[in-house]
C-alpha cells in the first residue's frame, strides 16, 4: 500500500520530471547553437530513462535526485545559451570583477557535486566499501576519472570539429580551462561529502525498505 507520504515522494518526482522535460524542449527550441545544445544535452537524455527505470528497483534518495535535478538544470541552460553565454554568468562575472562568464565552472562543481552523492549512495547501498576514509577516496577517485573523461571527450571534440567545437567547449581563452574544470569537479565532490554526509546517511538508512534483492 503506498502511503501519503509516499505518494507525495512520487508526485515530486513526477513535477521535476515534467519540469526537466519541459525544459529541454524550450531550450532545444531557443537554442543559440542546435549542435552545442545536443552535446551538452546528452547526459540528461541518457540519464532520464536510467532513472525512471531504476525507480521501482533502485530508488535513489530525495537528496540525491535533488541534485541530478540541479545539475541538469545547469546542463540544460549551458546548452541553450552555450556557456559563454548564459545570462546568470554574466552577473556573477560582474559581480566578481572578472572578464570571463563563469558558468562553465559552476556545471563542473556539479559535475562533482552530483556524481559524488551518486557514487556514494552506490558504495554504501551496495556494501562495496568499508569505512569512511576509504569511501571518501573511492568517490573522490571516480569524480575525478568521470571529469578527466569529460574532458577527453572535450578534447576528442576538438580534434574533430576544429573551430566548430569553440561553443562546446567555452574555453573563452582561458589557457588552464582543462585543470580548472577538473579543480571545480574536485571542489564539488569535496563539497558533497563534507556538507551533505550526515544527511546523505541518514536518508539512506530510510529508503533501506525500498531496496529489493537483485
Amino acid at each position: 500500500m503506498v502511503n501519503s507520504r509516499t505518494n507525495g515522494y512520487i508526485q515530486t518526482l513526477i513535477a521535476a520530471l515534467v519540469v526537466i522535460i519541459g525544459l529541454l524542449v524550450y531550450s532545444g527550441l531557443n537554442a543559440y547553437d542546435r549542435l552545442t545544445w545536443l552535446m551538452e544535452v546528452i547526459p540528461v537524455l541518457i540519464a532520464l530513462p536510467i532513472l525512471a527505470r531504476t525507480y521501482r528497483s533502485f530508488p535513489l534518495t530525495s537528496l540525491l535526485y535533488g541534485a541530478i535535478f540541479i545539475h541538469m538544470i545547469v546542463l540544460i541552460f549551458g546548452g541553450m545559451y552555450t556557456y559563454a553565454r548564459v545570462p546568470l554568468g554574466f552577473e556573477i562575472a560582474q559581480w566578481l570583477d572578472i572578464d570571463r562568464n563563469p558558468y562553465d565552472k559552476i556545471g563542473h562543481f556539479m559535475q562533482g557535486f552530483a556524481p559524488a552523492l551518486i557514487a556514494r549512495e552506490i558504495l554504501i547501498r551496495g556494501d562495496y566499501v568499508n569505512g569512511w576514509r576509504m569511501l571518501n577516496f573511492i568517490v573522490i577517485c571516480i569524480v575525478l576519472a568521470i571529469s578527466a573523461s569529460y574532458e577527453l571527450i572535450e578534447w576528442a571534440t576538438a580534434l574533430w570539429m576544429g573551430q566548430g567545437a569553440d561553443e562546446f567547449l567555452g574555453t573563452q581563452g582561458y589557457v588552464w580551462d582543462t585543470q580548472s574544470d577538473m579543480f571545480f569537479a574536485l571542489i564539488g565532490a569535496s563539497a558533497a561529502i563534507v556538507c551533505c554526509a550526515r544527511l546523505h546517511d541518514r536518508l539512506i538508512q530510510r529508503m533501506s525498505k525500498y531496496d529489493y534483492s537483485r
